[in-house]
């Protein structure tokens, strides 16, 4: 039987969401569109209701025909049942572009809206971007108040139920706040035992701001993450003394500091463990050896987009 997945919930003008707690990636797809559609069916069967996608990640058309297919086939009800998120790309990081982004999303995804639509990442792109890194000159900073806007317009279009940011730093939410008729009611950031982000997290908790954690397990086998965390001695000896994996241990530290979490994973056995986390807990002497945790800095946008000025400030303050 799967298991049940609990679920946070977040406010968001007249919305009341109900978003699963742990949410199944499609980051770096597979080069068969079909294998990772087989994935996210996996997943349905075993208990994941919360997809996380985006533009730029070119996984959401076969999210889409994945979850029409999950209808088909009897897996889930209907559309209403699943959680979906995708993501503003910083080349469409304009007011005027941002409606007919997030149309293109839906249409890649055969859906009328999404739960949750948001921006990707805190800077904008002069132009389409086919590679990175790109020309500092192609690096400029967001017009907060005009992206947020269209945002703003997503959600009263009933386009997105929920809106937020992503890779947002204290004062860059500070200024959003000030500004927004609508706030955002979520920041998705690096976070994992190896990153703990402890001020960023109670800054957002402190304003209302819901944090889901990417890269929970540290990014292991993705393109720009490593096994710091998996190979971890400290997880390691807490996983064996509870009968459990050090990839558990990494996901309950992060749901025991009251965020939501991106996981991925294509093999059947690890999804299950994934979300295999929530009738046990750490012990206070655990979360003790896990707050003195070797820490990393964040993957840095600059070793993704380039080490230019803009975004090694935005690093700096991540």
């Amino acid at each position: 039987m799967a298991k049940a997945i609990p679920e946070v919930i977040l406010s968001c003008g007249n919305d009341i969401l109900a978003m699963p707690v742990i949410g199944m990636g499609t980051a770096y797809p597979a080069a068969d569109p079909e294998t990772d559609k087989a994935a996210v069916l996996e997943a349905i069967k075993a208990g994941y209701r919360h997809f996380d996608t985006a533009l730029v990640y070119g996984s959401e058309k076969y999210l889409g025909q994945a979850i029409s297919d999950a209808v088909r086939l009897g897996l889930i009800k209907s559309r209403s049942e699943v959680f979906i998120t995708t993501k503003l790309f910083a080349s469409f990081a304009e007011k005027d572009l941002v409606v007919p982004a997030l149309n293109m999303s839906l249409r890649n995804l055969q859906l009328e809206y999404v739960d949750m639509y948001i921006i990707h990442w805190p800077f904008k792109f002069g132009g389409e971007v086919k590679s990175m890194p790109v020309a500092k000159e192609m690096v400029l900073p967001l017009d907060l108040k005009s992206v947020w806007g269209g945002m703003e317009e997503c959600k009263r279009l009933g386009l997105a139920r929920g809106i937020g940011v992503s890779n947002f730093t204290c004062n860059m939410l500070q200024d959003l706040l000030s500004i927004s008729k609508i706030p955002p009611v979520l920041n998705q950031l690096e976070m994992s035992p190896a990153w703990q982000t402890k001020k960023l997290n109670d800054f957002c908790k402190a304003k209302g701001i819901h944090v889901t954690a990417y890269s929970p397990l540290g990014g292991a086998n993705s393109r720009v993450g490593d096994d710091r965390v998996l190979c971890s001695n400290i997880l390691e000896d807490i996983a064996k003394a509870k009968g459990k994996t050090t990839a558990q241990v990494s996901l309950r530290w992060v749901y025991e500091q009251g965020v939501s979490m991106i996981t991925k994973s294509n093999n059947k056995e690890r999804m299950k463990q994934n979300v295999d986390i929530f009738d046990w807990s750490l012990t206070d002497e655990e979360l003790e050896k896990i707050s003195h945790f070797p820490q990393r800095k964040a993957v840095t946008f600059a070793s993704i987009v380039g080490p230019h000025d803009l975004i090694v400030d935005i690093d700096a303050q991540l």
